[in-house]
């Protein structure tokens, strides 16, 4: 289940992002290969922090025997899914593809 968005939420949520949004356009922006991953790093992890501030609680799953957790989900679930959440939490969130980049 996905949490409600608010003003408050979504304040907070754009608040955790920024900074990490400014580094990733940043190093993407560099040529070397280690600007590039440090970039994708970047990615990944704001990816995280949309599952772990979004996701309420995950009913039904198990992730190597134990119940889902959106941390546990993020750290040690399937990619598949952990992206499928990512989607639908951006979508909640309303944000276009090009805010999300931004």
């Amino acid at each position: 289940m996905i949490s409600k968005m608010s003003f408050g939420r979504r304040m907070e949520l754009i608040r955790g992002i920024r900074e990490l949004s400014l580094k990733c356009e940043f190093l993407n922006a560099g040529e070397s290969s280690v600007e590039k991953l440090e970039a994708a790093l970047l990615a990944a992890e704001i990816d995280r922090l949309y599952v772990t501030w979004g996701l309420q609680d995950l009913n039904g799953l198990e992730v190597d025997g134990a119940a889902a957790t959106p941390e546990l989900l993020a750290s040690r679930g399937p990619e598949d899914l952990f992206r499928e959440a990512v989607s639908a939490i951006k979508a909640e969130c309303g944000l276009s593809e090009e805010e999300r980049k931004n």
